[in-house]
């Protein structure tokens, strides 16, 4: 199929980029990688026909994927016709899509202007007001007084949720259960809206008890066309981050189901909506009300492409080339019933602990109804820069019931050795009663589950092969002939190099001439959260982020109390103290990034 993209830039890295690469095969587009120093061995570099490093380290703020100026010079660089965002990092940027516009570059996603109206949830809840889509009670102006939470708080009663405006995937939210939480919870929130999205704007709404989390996939062309795809249920969630998601969501209200389908398609039309999208609700009881919307891409676009045959990613693709839509509402149906497990790199009986190292063993189901999409393989270095996602595996049954049951045996087939995973924990949840039987709701996992899971859990503890074993096994594997990546002007070319040995000069020192070899660097093996030890120090297990400080030298402390907010893979963690006494140093400041091991503080 020939379009009037030939080359296509993909801002983004793993398995993403790695789905965008295959849409991009089919469509005749020639895909381009970009990488950051650490990602150099990763698949989407090693499947794109053009590889371009990326100049700066991770977790240098607004650098590598995160590096607007960057990336688009590069895009030019290699005369690259789009760029393909992926979800994550600049997707919902209206900046970026702006920059891309500005060089001439097509931009695969909605305007800038639409980018910027859903990103505001402020915002994005006034124009569903305006379109008569039903929306969660709860301020449409932003919050900065914790009274004026407080007054929320006995109007609507509590919970609360007080959440980023410009937030997502469970980014800069908090739920307060009483007037006492509420100042922490608002500083949380600013916080982390600041943090990461550029924003401190914070609103409230009421915060519905057990909800189901509704999504429905929309496609939209430039020419005012706009479908549906049909509904997701994502309410498998642990700290609003998505666990599990299937279609169509079970045992929902075909009364319901029809309203909010309708409720989707004229939000989203009403404020002219072209590419892929979600729409995102809350169901509860026989209401549901807006929650978001995610301008671009979705994780879980892989249930809605089996139960509908639509491939989403080469209709974006399309929409942004300027074709019409080719599908009519009515020719849309759903079949069957599909499941997507998401296979992160979690310890799920240490409270999803990341677990970033090396695959040491990687072994995949082959089964003809099970997908997956990943960038892992055997040898893989699961960083600590980036999310913990490691592949998403997806099942398709004529029903739920055989989906379920397919899912288990795919799970029982997929083996990932040498750091933890989240594959114990979807093994465990699809033997679960409620889960089977269809109850699952928003706080299901963390408020039920998890009580159940943890009990029959042994923490795991995987095993990283020392790193001399690891030199030894690089060196055994060594041929005449090796591959190496050579830079240009920050392209990468693959260049095959035969290494030669003279026999005499062997002969006569009685030793092998060696290649100069870079040791393989040491990853932390059980990938923790930072935690304080007995002898009063306080140290990082892990690369990360250091948040925010909650102490000062000299205070007094107690067992359990928070000391720092750390983040690690994406994830906030908050260190705690394991004994009492005063904090006698503090060794690290707000924003600074650490190495494993390095010393936070001393508590004597």
């Amino acid at each position: 199929m020939s379009t009037q993209i030939k080359k296509l830039l993909i801002a983004n890295r793993g398995e993403i980029a790695c789905r965008i690469i295959h849409a991009c095969r089919e469509l005749d587009i020639s895909p381009i990688a970009i990488f950051s120093e650490p990602d150099h061995k990763s698949r989407h570099v090693e499947l794109a026909d053009e590889k371009w490093k990326l100049d700066g380290q991770p977790g240098q703020a607004g650098k590598t994927y995160l590096d607007i100026a960057q990336i688009v010079e590069i895009a030019k660089k290699a005369g690259a016709d789009a760029i393909h965002p992926g979800y994550g990092f600049l997707s919902e940027n209206p900046a970026f899509a702006k920059a891309c516009i500005d060089a001439g570059i097509i931009f695969v996603g909605p305007s800038p202007e639409i980018i910027n109206l859903m990103g505001s949830k402020v915002e994005s809840r006034r124009a569903m007001e305006k379109a008569k889509v039903p929306v969660v009670p709860g301020t449409t102006d932003p919050v900065t007084d914790p009274e004026i939470v407080k007054e929320l708080g006995i109007k609507y009663g509590y919970p609360l949720a007080i959440k980023a405006s410009a937030g997502g995937g469970g980014r800069g939210l908090r739920v307060v259960k009483n007037a006492e939480e509420v100042e922490a919870a608002l500083a949380g929130a600013k916080r982390e809206g600041e943090s990461y999205f550029g924003s401190g704007e914070v609103y409230v709404e009421k915060y519905l008890d057990k909800p189901r989390h509704i999504e429905v996939q929309i496609l939209g062309d430039k020419f005012g066309n706009l479908i549906h795809l049909y509904e997701r249920d994502c309410s498998s969630q642990r700290r609003h981050q998505k666990l599990l998601e299937e279609a169509p969501a079970f045992k929902l209200d075909k009364k319901v189901k029809d309203k909010l389908l309708e409720a989707a398609v004229r939000g989203a039309k009403s404020i002219g909506y072209f590419s892929a999208g979600t729409m995102e609700f809350l169901a509860w009881k026989d209401q549901f009300y807006f929650l978001e919307m995610n301008t671009r891409v979705q994780v879980e676009h892989p249930i809605t492409e089996l139960t509908t045959g639509v491939d989403i990613v080469k209709e974006q693709i399309l929409i942004a080339c300027g074709e019409r839509l080719q599908l009519k509402q009515d020719e849309v149906k759903q079949n069957g019933h599909s499941i997507e497990c998401r296979i992160n790199a979690e310890d799920p009986s240490r409270n999803f602990m990341p677990s970033p190292g090396t695959i040491t063993e990687y072994v995949v189901p082959q089964r003809p109804w099970t997908r997956l999409d990943s960038g892992s393989y055997q040898g893989y270095q699961v960083l600590p820069f980036y999310d913990s996602l490691l592949a998403k595996l997806v099942v398709w049954g004529s029903n739920r019931t055989e989906a379920i049951k397919r899912m288990k045996l795919a799970l029982a087939e997929y083996t990932i050795k040498g750091l933890s995973t989240t594959i114990s924990f979807h093994q465990a949840l699809l033997d679960n009663e409620e889960f089977i039987r269809g109850e699952v709701h928003t706080g299901f996992i963390e408020q039920e589950f998890m009580k159940e899971f943890k009990a029959m859990a042994k923490p795991q503890a995987p095993a990283q092969a020392p790193v001399q074993a690891v030199a030894s096994e690089l060196e055994k594997s060594l041929k005449p002939a090796r591959s190496f990546n050579v830079e240009v002007d920050r392209r990468i070319f693959t260049v095959n190099v035969a290494e030669y040995v003279s026999a005499a000069s062997e002969s006569n020192t009685g030793k092998t001439a060696t290649a100069v070899k870079e040791a393989p660097k040491a990853l932390v093996s059980e990938a923790a959260s930072p935690s304080s030890s007995s002898s009063g120090e306080v140290r990082s297990l892990m690369n990360g982020l250091v948040k925010q400080i909650l102490v000062s030298e000299k205070d007094k402390v107690t067992v359990g109390q928070k000391l720092i907010t750390f983040e690690a893979m994406k994830m906030e963690t908050d260190v705690t103290a394991d004994k009492n006494g005063t904090v006698s140093s503090i060794k690290v400041k707000t924003g600074e990034t650490v190495n494993a091991n390095h010393l936070l503080m001393v508590i004597e």
